[in-house]
């Protein structure tokens, strides 16, 4: 089996177990998780299954998109609900306040990872200092947010819509923003909406694949994973150029039925996705095969 199912991440479940509770209800050895969501968090993990698990190191770089719960009034030293929480006792902002706030979190935007992060620091993750106690200084990154909206406000609780680029924490803009606004603020729930080109409504819960498992229907969800590869242009070769690029040989590019630029999904005449090819000294070059 090949290809991608979609899961709907429950909260208190770290991504490893969710994957793995994926791989057994399939039956499969080989599965991994793209992109991974805190334990706290739910929402869209797209698991890649069988064959496709060689597909981790070649997926496209998608924003992804979450609905972010955050507090006023308050801080946290994991910048949540789940670490130390101290009241500021500062006024809670109103809607205007809030909105008036945004502007300065869209865009390219400087920020500096938490500790809670799984970023190292001289070859240490970040979260086993966190752990001991330790603080130390992490260098900003540049982060894309190319859409960040105040969804609703309720008391001091606001709910926010943010599509951001990979390595963005929601947690810290929870916290700069509460800062900004002089108040503080914690994030006290996470939901992943999109994530690697996939959405919400193409997730099943564990629950749903259980019952889809039992009436052995469960693979009829899984994805074809060219899914995944969609934002590469495509092209479609002879019989014998598919049968020398699944062998592993290259393609000389004069003689393609499109011209090629970058990475190109790659399919025999009958449809069936061969894998992924790049341009290399005049040839479309095998980058990768997913064959089953």
């Amino acid at each position: 089996m090949t290809g991608i199912l979609c899961l709907d991440k429950p909260q208190e479940m770290t991504s490893f177990i969710a994957c793995a509770k994926v791989r057994r209800l399939l039956g499969v050895k080989k599965a991994g998780h793209a992109g991974t969501l805190d334990p706290m968090a739910t929402g869209v993990l797209p698991v890649l299954v069988g064959g496709a698990t060689k597909a981790l190191d070649w997926l496209p770089s998608h924003e992804k998109r979450y609905l972010v719960t955050v507090r006023f009034g308050a801080v946290s030293d994991t910048q949540d609900i789940w670490g130390t929480v101290q009241k500021t006792g500062r006024p809670l902002p109103d809607a205007a306040a809030i909105e008036a706030a945004l502007p300065a979190f869209r865009g390219e935007i400087w920020q500096v990872p938490p500790m809670t992060s799984a970023l190292k620091k001289d070859g240490v993750r970040l979260y086993e200092l966190a752990r001991q106690g330790i603080e130390v200084e992490r260098d900003a990154r540049r982060i894309t947010v190319s859409h960040l909206e105040l969804m609703s406000v309720d008391g001091g609780e606001a709910v926010l819509d943010c599509r951001c680029s990979k390595g963005t924490y929601m947690r810290t803009i929870a916290a700069d923003l509460g800062k900004a606004l002089g108040c503080g603020a914690v994030m006290t729930a996470l939901r992943r909406t999109e994530a690697a080109g996939f959405s919400l409504s193409q997730a099943l819960t564990l629950p749903e694949m259980t019952a889809l498992a039992e009436e052995g229907r469960l693979e009829e969800a899984v994805l074809p994973i060219e899914q995944v590869f969609a934002v590469y242009p495509d092209i479609t070769v002879t019989d014998r150029q598919a049968t020398r690029f699944q062998n592993g040989g290259g393609l000389l590019l004069e003689r393609l039925s499109a011209p090629v630029d970058g990475v190109t999904r790659v399919y025999a005449p009958d449809g069936r996705f061969l894998g992924l090819g790049t341009p290399k000294d005049n040839t479309l070059a095998v980058a990768r095969l997913f064959l089953d």
